[in-house]
C-alpha cells in the first residue's frame, strides 16, 4: 500500500500567531484592495475626453488654457470640463469663456471622433486662473 502524503503534521515552530490568512497560497490573495466604482465607466469615458481636449485646444486665448479636469455633471450626459487659464493677466475670464462656447460645436465635434458612443455628451465649461 502507498504512502499517505500528509501522514504528518507540520512542526509547531513555523509561526508564533495563526491568522485568517494562514494556509491561503499568496497568488491568490489581492495585491492592492479592491473597492467597487460605482462609475467607473464615466471616469473612463472623462479621462479619454480630457486627452481628447487638450490635443485640439487651438486659436489665441485657447492655446493658453491646460485642462484640468473633467468630471461628469450630473452624469456622464453633461460634463463638466475645467481648465486653467496660463496667459496674461489682462484678460477676462468671461472673454476666454466666449471663446470656448464658440469653439463648443468643433470641441464636441472633436470629442465624438474620438469616443465611442451613439450620444456624445453636452460639454459645460469653467475656467480658473493660474
Amino acid at each position: 500500500m502507498a504512502k499517505r502524503r500528509f501522514a504528518h503534521k507540520p512542526p509547531d515552530g513555523l509561526c508564533a500567531h495563526w491568522g485568517g490568512d494562514d494556509g491561503i497560497d499568496p497568488r491568490l490573495t489581492p495585491h492592492r484592495p479592491q473597492g467597487k466604482v460605482n462609475n467607473r465607466k464615466a471616469l473612463q469615458l472623462c479621462r479619454q475626453i480630457e486627452r481628447i481636449l487638450a490635443g485640439v485646444l487651438e486659436g489665441d486665448l485657447l492655446r493658453d488654457l491646460c485642462v484640468q479636469a473633467v468630471t461628469p455633471a450630473p452624469d456622464s450626459s453633461r460634463l463638466l470640463a475645467t481648465f486653467t487659464f496660463h496667459g496674461p493677466e489682462k484678460i477676462a475670464t468671461p472673454d476666454i469663456l466666449d471663446a470656448l462656447h464658440n469653439a463648443q460645436a468643433k470641441l464636441r465635434a472633436e470629442v465624438a471622433l474620438g469616443i465611442h458612443r451613439r450620444k456624445t455628451p453636452e460639454l459645460v465649461f469653467r475656467v480658473l486662473r493660474a
